[in-house]
């Protein structure tokens, strides 16, 4: 029997899965059985990063899989604000922004970022849950990328918007050391946590930075759930047993935020952000992914449901 190159990786996953069940379902357990106190609210949003269709055909998807809503990039094109805001109604999910810069001169980056924050937090379509910056650079002084989380603290407190610096390799937060100075000095920064860079900046899991690690967990209010490792953002995928032990690490790291915002009866936001080849490692010479980035995604946000017993 001939078997192509495709069928064969479509069965191999297939019969790999049915290997993987109990480590599944160990990850998978309910956590805490304790009733959150009154205001929590735990939703997971969907990433078009690497989905090829209309916006559309993206949230029907999203709605179907489960996902509370969806976290895209801000645009200031009108026609694509307007195929926005009408599958966000038609299929009636929330909504968080990401809002960045560009430029690599400080002043005309923060411009571009007002900008987007800005209008982000201002339109009257549909309020969005949260702000997501991927603002300043990693190479900007201190004093420069000061400036970014500083307008972020102003426009949250006015809008009564959640803003969020993410914890992102060549932005402000690039290293654990280096947002710990920022989190010390600056009360009001708030984190969407995508700790799997720092695993690969610092080519660890962290042990050595606990300190550093749980000050971040304190100012978390958004989570980006995917599984990075010492040597990449990502693992290949996370229902690997060889992953195991670096999974249950950032699973550790999420449930201390979740029992902190349950506790405090806070909204909690979790992006699951599995990205496309070549985020996604890949096979050579065809380029195609050795994982389903769809399916991670949506086992990632099932796994989280059934772990906080949502």
């Amino acid at each position: 029997m001939n078997i192509d190159r495709r069928d064969f990786l479509q069965r191999s996953s297939l019969l790999g899965a049915s290997f993987l069940l109990p480590v599944l379902s160990a990850t998978a357990l309910p956590i805490d059985r304790q009733p959150a106190a009154a205001g929590f609210q735990l939703k997971f949003m969907a990433t078009n990063w690497g989905f090829e269709g209309t916006t559309d055909a993206f949230c029907a998807r999203a709605k179907a899989a489960g996902y509370d809503g969806i976290e895209v990039w801000w645009t200031s094109d009108t026609k694509a604000q307007e195929a926005l805001f009408a599958a966000l109604q038609q299929h009636q999910l929330e909504v968080g922004f990401l809002c960045g810069g560009s430029s690599s001169d400080p002043a005309t980056h923060l411009k571009q970022f007002r900008e987007a924050l800005l209008a982000a937090t201002s339109q009257n379509k549909q309020r969005p849950l949260y702000i997501n910056c991927h603002s300043g650079r990693d190479y900007f002084t201190f004093a420069q990328n000061r400036d970014f989380i500083d307008l972020t603290v102003k426009v949250a407190a006015s809008t009564g918007i959640p803003v969020y610096h993410e914890t992102h390799r060549s932005r402000i937060l690039f290293a654990a050391h280096v947002a710990r100075e920022y989190l010390e000095k600056i009360p009001g920064l708030q984190l969407t946590l995508d700790i799997s860079h720092w695993c690969n900046v610092h080519e660890s899991l962290l042990q050595d930075q606990e300190a550093t690690v749980k000050l971040a967990l304190a100012r978390t209010g958004h989570i980006h759930a995917r599984i990075g490792h010492p040597e990449g953002p990502q693992v290949n995928d996370p229902r690997a047993p060889e992953w195991e032990a670096t999974v249950k690490a950032h699973l550790s790291w999420w449930d201390q935020v979740m029992a902190r915002k349950k506790a405090d009866g806070q909204l909690m936001t979790v992006l699951t952000e599995f990205g496309p080849a070549d985020y996604m490692p890949a096979l050579p010479y065809t380029r195609q992914p050795v994982a389903n980035q769809w399916e991670v995604n949506v086992y990632m946000m099932n796994l989280l449901k059934q772990r906080y017993n949502h």
